[in-house]
């Protein structure tokens, strides 16, 4: 798993899972953020970076895909740069949304209001795979056709 470092939260818990079952986990993580304490040292590897915008950069660079789980504001703001990036061609990984007790239900609505209103086109709405169970949206996601790797992550 890659992710963006932190050692509290439900990503905190889900890397030191990760950590016990014997996996691999990589965190991306601003200097700003590991000095307040977040950091999580515990993992496989902690990459220390200078700022957010670097971080998603790496965080992208290193994927074969890429989750949201329910979250704040920092996770639909990551969320929607990498469905841009996705869109704009720049990112050309699964893009999944675990859609746990129909969370993102509201969002989804939006996107779909958007779509009908001619903001979004059928092959944007298609980048975003959604399911409220891990194990179908995993499944979901590798039958998306992936294209090439991430050529076009060194423009951003």
């Amino acid at each position: 798993m890659i992710y963006g470092g932190g050692s509290i939260g439900l990503m905190g818990i889900i890397a030191d899972t990760i950590m016990e079952k014997g996996g691999r986990v990589t965190g991306v993580i601003p200097q700003f953020l590991y000095q307040k304490e977040v950091g999580h040292d515990d993992i496989s590897n902690l990459i220390i970076v200078n700022t957010m915008h670097e971080r998603k950069h790496q965080m992208a660079a290193m994927s074969n895909g890429f989750i949201a789980m329910p979250g704040g504001i920092g996770t639909l703001e990551e969320l929607f740069e990498i469905f841009t990036w996705s869109q704009l061609q720049l990112v050309r990984h699964p893009l999944g949304l675990l859609n746990v007790n129909g969370y993102y239900d509201p969002l989804l609505n939006m996107l779909q209001h958007m779509y009908e209103e001619g903001f979004l086109n059928e092959r944007t709405m298609s980048l975003l795979t959604h399911d409220a169970d891990p194990e179908a949206l995993l499944d979901k996601m590798a039958k998306q056709k992936l294209k090439e790797s991430n050529k076009g992550i060194e423009k951003i």
